[in-house]
């Protein structure tokens, strides 16, 4: 086969050297034919110049195309969508108080003391609580609300409990805390009445909380935007039983109200970073808009794509993430998790809180930035807020109130409050992140570029690689036959005398009159100026 298409470039080529130029002049190239056509020589240098420069510069746009194909970029898409029907979010709502003090026994008061800030050295109540805690309020007669646990803080004959009795946080929280049953006044949903048993209790970031639609709980849907269409609630703070402030500690709290967050029902809540206050006095309406973010995988993006490795949450948040890390991390270092935290080890104690889990959970997200690293998932919900208030109660229905929940009217105004959350519009808002730029663009963006500098094109292309095809085959065959020759030579050289050797030219047979007739081959000569070049 090789000797056949030898012979064939024998009789159209006669050599490389004029193949190529035969290339040269037919190739479909622009400007190339110019350079190796018959003419001027200035003309010839001139075209040479020409085609080098397009060259140039078809090479120097063609790689910035590609360095920016390769900085992987990205573009930002945001389109808003109409639906018949929306999922409501998960709403979880946090009184900013810990403990209500009438509740505390001695026992309550030894066991927390040192997390509540009560005790200095030696277990002795310190003089500035001791302060905090008088007996009566400045300018009244009326003892306030935690008179009975100043009573109890005489611990001169107090046994104190076992250390295996001591009760977990969430004993304690879960029996001093706030009970919804006691805040929650008055609750609609789209006009439909709620109450308690639509809500599921939660303990996190030691407070008690409130999480409605959440938790396996049935989808609660709207079919309607605007006011009177979500979830409607009225509340009472109980703000004359707040734990008194005597110092400053992780679980001071100078503020008066709750905590609202609202997130998808699959994200955990952490609204100890992640809520919003309502105020107290005051009816607080919250529009919100549901918002779909779309990112994109590294090496467009930095988002997390793979499903997430925990043994606590099915579904990826930064969230979730977060409390997993933050779980894993108590319970190595301290053997027990808080009272917000998934899982089966055992609940931390007061004592356990103030000795080892606050100040490992403040070690890790101050100084350890990369136990904890959480990456963006690559698609989530969040919920845009617009909030707006309004006083209350009016001068109108200060007295009705008090009346309708036996209150005063100033305790009306300072524990009640009205929250009203609702979908500004049925539609929700998609934000997509997407590939800017990808290997299509840069085939035609070079396509464009070759036609522009140099007329050339994919085909174009194809015949730059059918002459080298050929060349290299070409090439081969002829080292092929060589070797060929070689070995022949070798063979017969065993069985031959010197004479013979020297009478023997392998290259003059090639110029004997053939032996077979000129028509025995179809379309090759017997001899010619190939077979010249290659001897």
């Amino acid at each position: 086969m090789c000797q056949g298409d030898a012979t064939s470039k024998q009789r159209t080529e006669g050599s490389l050297k004029e193949a190529g130029k035969l290339f040269l002049k037919h190739t479909t190239f622009h400007g190339v034919r110019h350079v190796f056509l018959s003419g001027s020589y200035p003309r010839r240098v001139a075209w040479l110049l020409a085609f080098l420069t397009a060259l140039a510069l078809l090479f120097t746009w063609s790689s910035n195309r590609v360095r920016y194909l390769l900085s992987s970029p990205v573009y930002t898409k945001a389109h808003m969508v109409y639906a018949k029907r929306l999922v409501f979010p998960a709403v979880t709502i946090c009184n900013q108080n810990i403990l209500l003090p009438r509740r505390m026994k001695k026992p309550d008061i030894f066991n927390a003391g040192r997390w509540l800030g009560l005790f200095g050295k030696n277990w002795q109540v310190s003089p500035v609580v001791r302060e905090a805690l008088a007996s009566h309020v400045e300018g009244t007669n009326n003892e306030p609300p935690w008179s009975p646990l100043s009573r109890i803080l005489d611990f001169n004959h107090f046994l104190p409990p076992p250390r295996d009795s001591q009760p977990s946080m969430r004993q304690l929280l879960d029996r001093l805390g706030h009970q919804l049953e006691e805040m929650l006044l008055y609750c609609r949903f789209q006009g439909q009445l709620c109450g308690p048993r639509n809500f599921s209790t939660v303990s996190l970031c030691a407070f008690n909380l409130t999480t409605t639609n959440y938790d396996g709980r049935p989808l609660l849907i709207t079919m309607m935007g605007g006011m009177g269409n979500g979830l409607e609630l009225m509340l009472d703070i109980q703000q004359d039983e707040y734990l008194p402030v005597w110092g400053e500690t992780d679980e001071t709290s100078f503020e008066a109200g709750i905590k609202v967050q609202i997130h998808t029902q699959d994200e955990p809540p952490f609204i100890d970073q992640l809520g919003f206050g309502v105020a107290p006095g005051f009816q607080t309406f919250v529009s919100c808009q549901e918002q779909r973010l779309t990112y994109l995988p590294p090496p467009w993006g930095d988002c997390k794509a793979t499903a997430m490795d925990s043994d606590f949450f099915s579904t990826y948040s930064i969230t979730a993430c977060r409390i997993d890390c933050e779980t894993r991390y108590l319970v190595e270092n301290c053997n027990c998790r808080m009272v917000h935290m998934p899982g089966d080890a055992p609940y931390c104690t007061p004592e356990q809180y103030k000795e080892c889990a606050d100040p490992a959970l403040d070690f890790l997200v101050e100084r350890d930035n990369d136990y904890c690293v959480c990456e963006t998932p690559c698609n989530m919900t969040r919920y845009g807020k617009e909030l707006s208030f309004v006083k209350i109660p009016s001068k109108a229905s200060a007295k009705y109130l008090a009346k309708k929940y036996n209150k005063t009217e100033q305790y009306i105004a300072e524990n009640i409050l009205v929250l009203d959350i609702f979908f500004e519009a049925l539609n929700y808002e998609t934000i997509e992140q997407k590939k800017a730029y990808e290997l299509a663009g840069l085939l035609g963006d070079i396509g464009g570029q070759m036609g522009l500098f140099i007329g050339a094109s994919i085909l174009t292309i194809l015949e730059l690689f059918d002459y080298l095809y050929e060349v290299i085959k070409f090439k081969l065959c002829r080292c092929a036959k060589k070797k060929h020759q070689r070995s022949s030579n070798n063979d017969r050289g065993a069985v031959l005398s010197l004479d013979d050797v020297k009478r023997h030219a392998p290259c003059d047979n090639l110029h004997t009159p053939s032996t077979y007739p000129a028509n025995m081959l179809p379309h090759h000569s017997g001899q010619g100026n190939f077979e010249d070049f290659t001897c």
